[in-house]
């Protein structure tokens, strides 16, 4: 369950965080601002008075979370690229929002700097795929959780076989050129092609999850399977 170089992760990110979501929404149609509602619909069913967003970038989950949730909910943004938080935090500043409730730290995903069972709920969006050792990483959020606690994971899987042809052509053909055009980076997008087609299917991320110790773990394709939601809770009693 090796992944890529956090270094080079970081470098990708920094080059690209002025102008990401920019191209997140118009490389994606806009079709990531429904991926993230079901998200955040599901983060409504339980407990979220103290919720952590891994891999939180700009923001968006963040502040989508913030919009929906109760007020008293406390949501942590952790990401460990400072440019990418900057987004978020000027985003938090323009909302006019409390820091104390809407923390956004540095920090890594494979060693989170919290205590075991903080909190209610974490959530990654398109970040889990970008992790050196995912086990590890699953293996700190499972020990963050509090009893109960619950995982949504917003990631990119394999198409549905049919699909494969056309959204691989444009992922690896059209889409660098796009990106290149909008971010003035092709190879930050050249990567989100290479790094999506050697990410597990569902049953294959379904199946890491339980190995990580999570319960009652589904998935939900979305989009012709080009995306999905996966879920996962931590036992009562591990």
């Amino acid at each position: 369950m090796n992944g890529p170089d956090p270094s080079a992760v970081r470098a990708t990110f920094t080059s690209v965080a002025p102008r990401y979501d920019l191209a997140n929404h118009l490389l994606s149609g806009g079709i990531d601002f429904h991926w993230r509602n079901k998200l955040v619909s599901q983060a409504r069913k339980g407990s979220c008075r103290e919720v952590l967003d891994l891999a939180t970038g700009s923001g968006d989950v963040a502040l989508a979370l913030r919009r929906n949730l109760p007020a008293e909910s406390r949501i942590t943004g952790l990401d460990f690229c400072e440019p990418m938080l900057e987004r978020a935090k000027q985003k938090r500043d323009q909302l006019n929002l409390p820091e104390d409730q809407n923390p956004f730290l540095v920090g890594d995903c494979l060693d989170l700097p919290f205590p075991e069972d903080s909190f209610d709920l974490l959530t990654i969006a398109f970040g889990l795929r970008n992790l050196a050792d995912r086990a590890l990483g699953l293996s700190e959020m499972l020990r963050v959780l509090k009893p109960g606690g619950r995982l949504i994971v917003l990631e990119f899987t394999q198409p549905y076989f049919w699909f494969s042809p056309f959204y691989y052509l444009y992922l690896k053909g059209f889409l660098p050129w796009m990106a290149r055009l909008v971010t003035g980076d092709k190879d930050a997008y050249l990567y989100l092609g290479s790094s999506i087609s050697s990410f597990p299917d569902r049953p294959a991320l379904t199946r890491e999850l339980e190995q990580a110790g999570f319960s009652e773990v589904r998935a939900t394709p979305m989009t012709f399977s080009i995306v999905a939601l996966h879920y996962g809770e931590k036992p009562e009693l591990l």
